[in-house]
Order: structure tokens, then C-alpha cells, then sequence
């Protein structure tokens, strides 16, 4: 049986791929220890991130979607979130049993906290960096991002 052989932009690509998991390591490494202090982790300081950018009251299964995360693993990250106190839930009038996300004023202000330590964190690590270069990754990993979830959507139909 005979390999087929990566062509020069999938050489590339997997390059990329490789470097995007060890940066995704890094970045949430650095993430846990920048919001520490404030009781987060990444992954909740993520998922509180979802709950803001949201333009109304999600039901956990839309936050996973969004944050193209596990269902059960943002759902286990919410219950915590509620037993500190930072996440309420509320009835969702389209449906009895997918309670909508809330953040409490307690989540807001551990929100707002954590993006006061990311401000000077990541104009840190951006020094040195072109605009323009950012710009240009972020395009790409939009791009690359857009193709997996229309592939993932195209195999769930089958």
C-alpha cells in the first residue's frame, strides 16, 4: 500500500499544526498561573470569557459549541463555577431542562479582574511583533478553524 506524501503546503501546515499545540500548551500554562490569585483556571476563565462575548443567556450545550469544547467538560467547569458563586442558572423559556448561563456580579468582577492582568501579560508578550503579522496568523487560523468545523459538520450529516 503506498503512503500518499504530504504536498508542500501540507508540510507546512503540519508544521504550523505541531507549533499551535505546543503554543496552546504554553498559552494555557501561562493563563493558569496569570489567574491563579483570582481562583480560575483557563478553562473557567475561558468559559467565563463565552458567557460575556454571548449576547444573551446560553444553555451550557451553546457555550460548548461556541468554545468548540466538550459538552460534559464545559458542563462540569459551569457546576464548579456555580459552587463559587460566579455562574447562576435561569429557567430557559425554549426549553425546561437546558438552563441558561449566567454570570453573577461575583463572576463579572472575577471577569474583569482576570482581563486587568491580561492587558499588560499580553502586551508583553506582543512586543517585538508586527500588527500586521498577528493579523495574518489570525486569518489563517480562522480559515484553518472554518474548514474543520464545515468538515465536522459535513461528517455528522453522514
Amino acid at each position: 500500500m503506498q503512503r500518499t506524501r504530504r504536498t508542500a503546503a501540507g508540510d507546512a501546515l503540519t508544521g504550523l499544526i505541531l507549533d499551535l499545540f505546543r503554543l496552546n500548551s504554553l498559552l494555557l500554562t501561562g493563563g493558569d498561573r496569570l489567574v491563579a490569585g483570582l481562583g480560575l483556571t483557563s478553562a473557567r476563565w475561558q468559559i467565563l470569557g463565552a458567557i460575556v462575548a454571548a449576547e444573551r443567556p446560553q444553555p451550557v450545550a451553546w457555550l460548548a459549541r461556541d468554545l468548540g469544547a466538550n459538552r460534559q467538560n464545559v458542563q462540569r467547569i459551569i457546576n464548579d463555577l456555580h459552587e463559587e458563586g460566579l455562574v447562576a442558572f435561569e429557567a430557559n423559556p425554549h426549553h425546561r431542562r437546558a438552563q441558561l448561563v449566567v454570570l453573577t456580579d461575583k463572576g463579572r468582577r472575577t471577569f474583569e479582574a482576570a482581563m486587568d492582568l491580561q492587558a499588560p501579560w499580553v502586551n508583553r508578550i506582543s512586543e517585538g511583533l508586527l500588527v500586521k503579522d498577528i493579523e495574518t496568523v489570525h486569518r489563517v487560523v480562522t480559515a484553518l478553524r472554518s474548514k474543520l468545523e464545515s468538515n465536522r459538520e459535513a461528517e455528522e450529516r453522514v
